[in-house]
């Protein structure tokens, strides 16, 4: 090294907004009454950081820090506590941090418990602490509200390091940063810090380990050790074994029989000499010699279907109800009763026991065992380890941890070949579809492999492998390291290919797409000559990232005809990256006629384009793999055929989780929510929306995401939801400008459209609207365009703007005949009549509901129905209007379209007429309201301001007073005081109504009366 990165020092908070609004509804109540609050995170999370913030943010009166003084200040009493406290907010509230309360002695944090349950929420004293949660909770804590700090998530990381770097790493280097980093801002800063400037910006290789001893110690506050060197050995033996573990805990058997091995020799630990066996003082309780087996009575032991030996049904002894139960070498002979031997030692505060698993509390205490360990006796452990689980038969984890008791690259006195031997084998086995392992396990294998490689070529290929597998396994931040690394090594030009295959498939997801359209056209140029059928799916997925970007031109030209090729599949073992792989070993034909298709629907030859993807849809039935079932829901899509769709998406959500593919679940659902969509069923669109978004966000697919939040935006828009809608739409734009995403972007905007169509507010909705519709270079995405045509022409009309909405009717006519899409024909037939004059309009609003009876979908008819029902009232054909009317609050109710329902319940009084299924009185009218309505209207009933509504809720004080204002339109009212009485009348209404039944119900009781 060269010298040190110095970082900056000032820089922001990253990524703590729901915590920082957490501490802020704390400090903003202090003026009223008190609270307390704990900030709880494993170390270099950042409780000091936001203890610091909210000291600063708090202006409302004088902030203590309290510590326990010098030498534990255990002399500290709670009167005298309690008089400093009261004394310092009898003129003004106060705020008391005490910063890392879990280092105090147990007298201190006794004193600071009484003293808190004696404040009263009178004394405007506000208590925030910081604890670690690396460790147990200490008991006086445990019963404060709580406030959790997680690792930052991969957009909050990549900013942190952005904000103290200056943004001048170079890509790979920051790939590497934020992998090793695993979303701890601290370590983070201190991987940095520890790079000289020619490093970080990728001028000189970077140190291996990247994350060594010494930084993963300095964050942790040093390396945890337990009480024995029983329990250290505990300690590393799960620390060892969670590296090939798919999560976060680790079977306490194979740590058991692990320690087993490592210490064979009797006589050791606290119960030596006492003929109880070698586990006596490891956390896992004494082992005696008693036929019980393994960690009897505690539900520790080998689990009896993990080939690591049978488990021991619980049963009472001295240690029972401690969680840890008396351990002892398994035996088939008969259970013998425990003897008066010494207690076991308690696990050691770093670990968790959960039944038969065990786990660190804190991932980077974890990871610094490991790293502060002793060389030769980490490797020890590995092979311990390793004998345990050959034996059982779990060949791959147990070939990964022989690989790490072998030490560096040139471990001695292991030779050259035994090295070049492993790392084939582990190779081989990951490759092995026969055997049972996860995707994560796989791309660790493939990165062992690769690590312990000397060839260049073979090197790039394995981390390639690993980089897929890690894709698979939904973890883009470890593939883009292990794709750096595999460039880093000389390949031929198939190998290169390959990289740039999973490296395009991981941009498309999670990164700018038009990055990810470079990338698979490269792969495709690299793998032409090798694998031709892996090209042309490398080019597909190309097409795939110019449709995501709205680039049409770039859309047709990756589309163009493909040269002759043969027919192949790829070698064993190399079945393509995740969304294509399963494209490159099923034959070409897919591929193929998806190409085909796609490109004669965008070149507009509709007649073309049905047969080939029809025969995509066709063998998408017969299919069980998720990414050929993605292709068939796509083109099924692309026709318009919703029931094919919907049965191909959910046959690949099916096929995807059971290959455990956390990669393609999102995608599935993405699909799902789309069929939903089209098909009218908003509902159900926003389950597979909402869950899709759960997973995209967890697997690091941010592009995914902002598709799922644009389809709950739209599902939002036909609601009594303003605020879902703008927070949706929000988050949506802010990836698609960043990634490109024209598609993402103009449902988006469609969606906040429709919002303001919805709430009465034609203006808003036709301008924002025209920029996505009418020709022009800020037209929207060219295939999604046309699905809001229906909604500018209604606002247009309602705007005055008919010459605009005469504009974009011939091309959506066209599409219309396509029938790509079911509501289209009647879509076409209701724009018409919005613009034909008196005398046709009727004739049309009538055969646009015959076609919506023929496509079905409640929503959409129910707006025909509305329209045409403002149109007839409009005429002074009120019978037929109350007709009409009825029917379209009638389908929106059914659907959920609350701002819709409104529309038409209005239209209703303004005949005269009270909207059905409702009545008069107080009950009926607050009836009306939505759920988050009521909410409202309940606490301003009990007399609370708007910004103690917002605060109960956890809203703003401008969505509370939104929804007032819907209310007092809705239910007739001018004040507050009108709102309270007629939140008491229906109360006593439901009260009567409820001594009825009780009376009626009795009634039946005597006399046996049935109805």
């Amino acid at each position: 090294m060269t010298g040190e990165t110095t970082v900056r020092t000032a820089v922001r908070i990253h990524g703590r907004s729901t915590q920082r609004k957490a501490l802020r509804a704390l400090l903003d109540a202090l003026p009223h009454h008190g609270g307390h609050l704990v900030v709880a995170g494993e170390p270099g999370l950042g409780r000091t950081t936001l203890l610091r913030w909210a000291a600063r943010s708090f202006r409302a009166g004088p902030v203590l820090h309290l510590g326990p003084g010098p030498g534990g200040g255990a002399r500290v009493t709670v009167e005298r506590l309690l008089d400093t406290l009261r004394a310092a907010s009898a003129a003004a509230p106060v705020l008391v941090c005490a910063d890392d309360a879990h280092l105090w002695d147990a007298p201190v944090r006794t004193a600071l418990d009484r003293a808190v349950r004696r404040l009263s929420t009178a004394d405007r004293v506000g208590l925030l602490l910081s604890v670690a949660s690396d460790r147990a909770v200490a008991p006086e804590f445990a019963r404060l509200p709580v406030v959790h700090l997680d690792p930052l998530a991969p957009a909050g990381a990549a900013a942190l390091l952005d904000d103290a770097t200056d943004g001048v790493a170079a890509p790979a280097v920051r790939e590497q940063l934020l992998a090793e980093a695993e979303g701890n801002p601290a370590l983070l800063v201190a991987l940095v810090r520890r790079l000289s400037p020619a490093e970080l910006r990728g001028h000189r290789p970077l140190p291996r380990p990247l994350a060594d001893a010494a930084a993963l110690a300095e964050v942790a506050g040093g390396a945890p050790s337990g009480p024995s060197a029983h329990a250290r050995d505990l300690l590393l033996t799960v620390a060892a074994a969670g590296r090939a573990e798919d999560g976060t805990d680790v079977d306490a058997g194979l740590v058991h029989d692990a320690l087993r091995h490592l210490r064979p020799e009797p006589g050791l630990g606290p119960c030596a000499g006492s003929g109880l066996g070698p586990c006596a003082g490891s956390g896992l309780g004494p082992c005696a010699g008693s036929g019980l087996g393994p960690c009897a009575g505690s539900g520790l032991g080998p689990r009896a279907d993990s080939g690591l030996g049978p488990r021991a049904e619980p049963g009472p002894g001295p240690w029972a109800g401690s969680g840890l139960g008396p351990c002892a070498e398994p035996g088939p002979g008969p259970r013998a009763e425990p003897g008066p031997g010494p207690r076991a030692e308690p696990v050691p505060e770093h670990l968790v026991l959960a039944g038969d698993r065990l786990r660190f509390r804190s991932p980077l205490v974890r990871r610094t065992v490991h790293a502060t360990a002793a060389p030769e006796r980490r490797r020890a452990v590995h092979r311990a380890l390793a004998e345990v689980l050959e034996t059982g038969g779990h060949r791959l984890t147990g070939l990964l941890h022989r690989s790490w008791s072998l030490g560096g690259p040139e471990p001695a006195p292991a030779s050259a070949d035994r090295l070049v031997a492993v790392a084939d084998r582990l190779a081989a086995v990951a490759a092995d579809a026969a055997v049972p392992a996860s995707h994560r396990l796989r791309a660790t294998a493939y990165a062992r492999s690769a690590e312990l490689t000397a060839d260049g070529a073979r090197r790039a290929e394995r981390y390639t492998a690993a980089a897929e597998q890690a894709l698979l396994a939904g973890r883009p931040d470890r593939a883009r390291p292990l794709l750096a690394a595999a460039r880093d090594s000389a390949a031929p030009a198939a190998v290169r290919g390959r990289a740039e295959w999973v490296r395009g498939v991981t941009e498309l997801r999670d990164g700018p797409v038009g990055d990810a359209h470079q990338s698979l056209l490269l792969a495709a140029s690299l793998l032409a000559a090798a694998a031709p059928a892996d090209a042309a799916a490398a080019a597909l997925a190309a097409a795939d990232a110019a449709w995501a970007a709205g680039d049409l031109p770039a859309c047709l030209a990756t589309l163009a005809p493909e040269p002759p090729h043969r027919p192949e599949n790829p070698a064993p073992g190399s079945d393509g990256p995740a969304d294509a792989r399963g494209a490159a070993a099923h034959p070409a034909a897919v591929v193929h006629d998806h190409r085909v298709g796609m490109r004669a629907l965008l070149e507009g030859r509709l007649d073309r384009a049905g047969a080939p993807l029809g025969q995509v849809v066709e063998r998408g039935r017969s299919e069980d793999r998720p990414q050929t079932l993605l292709r068939s829901a796509a083109a099924a899509l692309l026709l318009g055929d919703v029931d094919a769709a919907r049965s191909g998406g959910a046959r690949a959500l099916a096929a995807a989780r059971q290959l455990g593919s956390d990669t393609l679940v999102p995608q599935a659902l993405e699909y799902l929510a789309y069929a939903e969509l089209r098909a009218g069923r908003h509902p159900q669109a926003r389950t597979h929306a909402e869950e899709g978004l759960r997973t995209a966000l967890r697997t690091g697919q941010r592009n995914t995401a902002a598709h799922h939040r644009a389809v709950l935006a739209l599902a939002a828009s036909i609601e009594e939801e303003p605020d879902v809608v703008a927070r949706h739409v929000t988050a949506a734009l802010d990836t698609a400008r960043r990634h490109g995403l024209a598609q993402a972007a103009t449902l988006a905007q469609w969606a906040a459209a429709r919002a303001d169509l919805g709430r009465g507010r034609p203006y808003d909705a036709a301008d924002r609207l025209g920029l996505l519709v009418l020709p022009g270079p800020a037209r929207g995405h060219f295939a999604v365009w046309r699905l809001a045509v229906p909604c500018f022409v209604e606002a247009a009309v309602l705007a005055g703007r008919h010459e605009d909405a005469r504009t974009v009717l011939s091309d959506f006519a066209d599409w219309a005949a396509f029938g790509a899409d079911p509501q289209a024909a009647a879509q076409l037939a209701r724009c018409h009549a919005l613009l034909a004059p008196g005398e046709h309009a009727d004739a049309l609003y009538r055969r646009a509901l015959d076609r919506h009876d023929e496509a079905g979908g409640d929503f959409e008819r129910a707006r025909t129905a509305l329209l045409y029902g403002k149109w007839l009232r409009r005429r002074r054909r009120p019978r037929e209007a109350r007709g009409r009317l009825g029917t379209a609050l009638a389908g929106f109710e059914r659907c959920g379209a609350g701002v819709w329902a409104a529309q038409a319940r209005d239209e209703l009084r303004a005949l005269g007429a009270a909207p059905q299924g409702t009545g008069t009185g107080a009950p009926a009218r607050l009836g009306l309201l939505t759920p988050q309505q009521l909410r409202i209207v309940r606490h301003v009933a009990e007399g609370a301001t708007n910004r103690e509504v917002a605060l109960a809720l956890g809203v703003s004080t401008r969505t509370v007073d939104y929804h007032l204002r819907k209310v007092f339109a809705a239910l007739g009212v001018r004040s507050r005081l009108e709102l309270a009485r007629m939140v008491g009348e229906a109360e006593q209404a439901h009260e009567v109504q409820g001594a009825r039944e009780t009376r009626r119900v009795g009634s039946y009781e005597k006399t046996g009366a049935e109805h």
